[in-house]
């Protein structure tokens, strides 16, 4: 996600995208528990609890911190991001009526240094829709059994996606359309599935590297992932190339996850803090992008480029650089307030 958020070169951006989304609404699904579909409530307020939130919590935090971003020169109204959109510093009534939307839609959050908090929303409309429809298909067609009832979810999914391109519908009370929800049910459907037959799957390091080989060929193909443009071509490709990248992460990690060295000790921590990276990985860049613009003898005004310094992005070698530093320093800094938290204790 980090990396995919810093401009890298574009074969390596696209190879990210066909399938970073669909990897983590998979991950969702597949450690779905049979538990939820008897405890519905719990589950779901379990998904209010960690998903809807932290979304408000975080989201009134950058509200809040918007302006001040613009006092202290980390937001300005003349460089933005790629599509040259710019922001602006917020009035009294743009503050409640941002505040209304995270409240009430989960819409409405600081899109320059919370751009992928609509992660929030879809993971959480996704992952209720899916257990409704489960319950209603696995308690009125019980002939279908659990492997049926998931087939039969993802391919509900599927054809409303279908739907949904080629007629250019939207779904009104859903932000942005449904479009990510509705590939969302899907996945986490698949999720589901997959950990049901894993056992059946065979992984070895040349069927890893095939999965890699695959997804460059669609990056040449041009395929697309779950942007907010699914193009009819895309209808077929997204739930290939999602799987395909689903399948070749997993093996990466069972891998891994064989070794008890560093790398796996290291990998566990920033999956038990994945909410901090996710949360301050944008403005964590800023310390890149301060020493990009020192580096090239840029316009300090371009620290408000969303989400990188936009500058030589797509041929120098700092995309590494933010990838680490986004991914690093939320980590740090929380390792940091909480030792000083047990020491205060």
């Amino acid at each position: 996600m980090c990396a995919g958020h810093t401009e890298c070169p574009g074969i390596i951006i696209n190879f990210i995208y066909l399938f970073h989304m669909p990897l983590f609404f998979m991950a969702a699904g597949y450690f779905f528990s049979k538990k939820n579909e008897e405890q519905p409530w719990q589950f779901c307020v379990k998904r209010v609890k960690g998903l809807y939130v932290p979304f408000v919590k975080w989201s009134i935090f950058f509200l809040l911190i918007h302006n001040l971003m613009f006092k202290i020169g980390l937001l300005n109204e003349q460089y933005g991001n790629w599509e040259n959109g710019v922001t602006h510093p917020y009035s009294l009534h743009d503050h409640l009526q941002r505040l209304v939307h995270i409240v009430f839609s989960m819409a409405g959050y600081d899109e320059f240094l919370a751009g992928a908090f609509w992660f929030f929303r879809g993971l959480l409309v996704s992952s209720i829709v899916f257990l409704i429809l489960y319950k209603l298909l696995h308690n009125r067609h019980r002939w279908l059994g659990d492997d049926g009832t998931l087939i039969a979810i993802a391919a509900l999914a599927l054809g409303f996606a279908c739907l949904k391109v080629s007629n250019n519908l939207r779904i009104v009370t859903i932000v942005q359309g449904g479009i990510r929800e509705t590939w969302g049910v899907m996945f986490y459907a698949l999720g589901a599935l997959y950990r049901r037959h894993e056992h059946r799957i065979p992984e070895h390091w040349w069927l890893t590297l095939l999965y890699a080989l695959l997804l460059v060929g669609g990056c040449l193909l041009h395929c697309h992932g779950l942007n907010l443009k699914v193009e009819l071509k895309d209808l077929a490709s997204i739930p290939i190339t999602g799987c395909i990248g689903f399948l070749m992460v997993h093996a990466i990690a069972t891998s891994i996850d064989r070794r008890d060295g560093w790398l796996k000790r290291m990998l566990v921590y920033c999956g038990d803090n994945t909410l901090y990276v996710f949360v301050f990985h944008i403005i964590s860049f800023k310390i890149v992008s301060a020493l990009k613009i020192w580096y090239y003898g840029l316009d300090w005004g371009q620290i408000g480029c969303h989400m990188v310094v936009h500058h030589n992005s797509q041929t120098d070698l700092f995309w590494i650089l933010y990838t680490a530093v986004g991914t690093a320093v939320p980590l740090l800094c929380l390792r940091a307030y909480r030792r000083v938290l047990m020491h205060k204790a």
